[in-house]
């Protein structure tokens, strides 16, 4: 199978990556499968033959060469970290920044068999286990990357994500009335930070490889930086990832099984009030990505339904904002 990159070379340029990887001789990508793309990044299942071994990986590349939202060299250092620390991730086979390898900076990881798609996630019988479970593998997961070394990942980007999420805002060009008000509420009532930590920056049910016995993979660390752990319990349990569901966690799990599990592994639990800070900047700020989205889309940057379809989603955003601050 083939997708119009890899026409454009993709087989050609990765084998030979790969193979001094592997440190072997040559290597053949015997097929090549384009997966769901993502906003920023393009996804393909590679299944390649090394020597005797069949290998299963997947490769990321960002959309839109040269515009990519991290650095893939930090990001494969990352992953690595993350698995010394006892995360679930893939495991990283190469990275690159040249865009005469396939148009773009890339990672390669081995591909972990499991179930992406959140809608599939909350209804598939026989993921009922995993569903049971989320909210508590969620909170030791979450304390067990909060607890990576910083050192480890450096250098990694630190983010103060309330002046960061105010300067998009302004650099969108749109101005939007109920974004401002919940800015100027999280200005004005910001509680203390906790201890600088590493933060995954999108984790939550879509970014989570899911099996029968729960997840097995943590995915989409492009985000990631130095900042408060409680961002990322925050933004795990923002109603945009409930996908319509009741449940605070994911659609799935209570927010008091997340934080029991994310104290038992030693994290740092936050009081109720922090905990709704996080999750109304969390809203805040998917609000003004998904106006970002729009714009790449209106402005023929990258011409893209799925980014369209994305940037309309602004709106319920600030429906959001105005309730939870009601």
């Amino acid at each position: 199978m083939t997708t119009p990159l890899a026409d454009a070379g993709l087989l050609a340029g990765l084998a030979p990556v790969l193979a001094t990887a592997w440190d072997v001789a040559s290597v053949e990508i015997v097929s090549a499968e384009a997966l769901s793309a993502g906003a920023s990044r393009l996804s393909w299942a590679l299944d390649v033959v090394a020597g005797p071994e069949l290998h299963r990986l997947v490769v990321q590349r960002e959309r839109v060469p040269g515009n990519g939202r991290s650095n893939v060299s930090a990001e494969a250092r990352l992953l690595r970290a993350a698995a010394a620390a006892g995360v679930p991730v893939p495991r990283v086979v190469a990275a690159g920044t040249d865009p005469g390898v396939i148009g773009g900076a890339f990672t390669v990881t081995t591909r972990v068999d499991g179930e992406t798609i959140p809608r599939r996630i909350l209804r598939l019988p026989e993921l009922a286990q995993a569903r049971a479970c989320f909210a508590d593998q969620c909170g030791q997961i979450l304390a067990a990357i909060h607890a990576i070394p910083v050192d480890a990942v450096a250098p990694l980007p630190e983010a103060d994500t309330l002046a960061s999420t105010e300067e998009f805002l302004d650099a969108t060009g749109d101005p939007r009335p109920a974004f401002e008000l919940g800015l100027r509420w999280l200005r004005d009532n910001r509680p203390e930070p906790r201890r600088p930590a590493v933060v995954h920056g999108d984790f939550r049910n879509g970014n989570l490889i899911v099996g029968s016995e729960g997840i097995r993979a943590v995915l989409d660390w492009e985000l990631a930086h130095i900042g408060d752990p409680l961002e990322d319990l925050g933004w795990l349990c923002a109603r945009a990832w409930r996908w319509g569901e009741r449940p605070v966690v994911g659609g799935l799990g209570s927010r008091a099984k997340l934080l029991a599990a994310y104290n038992r592994a030693g994290g740092d639990c936050p009081t109720a009030r922090e905990i709704f800070w996080w999750q109304l900047l969390a809203t805040v700020r998917w609000g003004v990505m998904c106006l970002e989205q729009a714009r790449t889309h209106l402005s023929g940057e990258t011409r893209s339904v799925e980014l369209a379809v994305i940037g309309r989603r602004a709106c319920e955003m600030e429906y959001d904002v105005l309730r939870m601050l009601a």
